[in-house]
């Protein structure tokens, strides 16, 4: 049996098949309308979360399956007491596939020791958001062709943003691609991402300055100052606002460029962009669902 925990325990390989299978869902969907038929999946959400539930259940749905869970921790038993463990020993029996969502780092891979199904990491703390980066990947390769031979610009909370980490990660593993890592001092990248980097050689420069980097970037993927991972109110209101893109910023940019941003956008971005061709964070939300579709059939074992 398979879990999805990190975006690692996925070869370069197994994305390609994925991000495949993506494709043809994307191209024919009547074939894969059933392909679920009978199966359960449900969805433990023990933080808050709209488009990563919505989008695993419009999948689940889509291939023919059925949904049950929970969207938050006061909902279910974690406000009794109850263990992730046995949670999931029990959920297990309930259900054929189980994704989850912890505040705690390493609690879905808890999860993974203690279940009899396969279970989805929907995003642990500030640690790992596979799925965002499974649908991170679909975006890129749709929208620009290729992984390799790409100037990627990070920018905004690079501390805590899960889905920052996971992405450098995923994309670290391809040809020639240089990171540009654009962030206000006390929001850098952790150490240990910056030694991977170190270690596997990849080129990668830290920043201050979005306007300064535009020019040489293929993606610009921003993300929001999250006030949740925040102990101290007044740090997140001194910096919530560090980078915000507008058209005038986005006029140095390629032509064919792209913006991604897992969502939700505060106000990072002006909503002047949307109509930009190169603004694909809606884009981006939609293949969410159609990678998420292509993973459950992976972890499920549906040919």
């Amino acid at each position: 049996m398979k879990n999805l925990i990190s975006i690692l325990d996925l070869s370069v390989e197994e994305i390609d098949e994925l991000i495949a299978t993506a494709d043809d869902i994307i191209a024919n969907p009547k074939k894969y309308s059933e392909k679920c038929h009978g199966q359960k999946m449900a969805t433990l959400f023990f933080e808050p979360s709209t488009r990563t539930r919505l989008s695993f259940e419009a999948a689940m749905y889509e291939l023919g399956g059925n949904v049950l869970g929970f969207s938050e921790a006061n909902s279910s038993s974690a406000s009794k007491g109850e263990s992730v463990a046995d949670t999931v020993k029990v959920v297990s029996y309930y259900a054929d596939i189980i994704t989850m969502r912890h505040p705690k780092e390493g609690a879905p891979l808890v999860a993974s020791m203690n279940a009899s199904v396969p279970i989805i990491n929907a995003g642990d703390g500030g640690h790992n958001h596979p799925t965002q980066t499974l649908t991170d990947l679909l975006t890129i390769k749709r929208e620009m062709g290729r992984f390799d031979n790409l100037t990627i610009g990070l920018c905004g909370d690079l501390k805590f943003g899960r889905t920052v980490h996971s992405l450098v990660q995923a994309m670290m593993r391809y040809n020639n691609v240089k990171f540009v890592m654009i962030s206000p001092d006390e929001l850098k990248i952790p150490e240990y991402l910056k030694q991977e980097l170190i270690d596997a050689g990849v080129e990668f420069a830290e920043t201050t300055d979005l306007e300064k980097a535009m020019p040489e970037l293929d993606i610009l993927y921003m993300t929001r100052v999250q006030r949740e991972r925040f102990f101290n109110e007044a740090d997140y209101i001194r910096l919530k606002d560090s980078y915000i893109l507008t058209s005038e910023k986005l006029a140095a940019a390629k032509p064919d460029m792209r913006v991604l941003h897992p969502l939700p956008r505060v106000n990072e971005i002006s909503l002047d962009v949307d109509d930009d061709i190169r603004a694909a964070y809606f884009r981006q939300a939609c293949n969410g669902k159609f990678i998420r579709m292509a993973l459950i059939l992976k972890l499920l074992g549906v040919e």
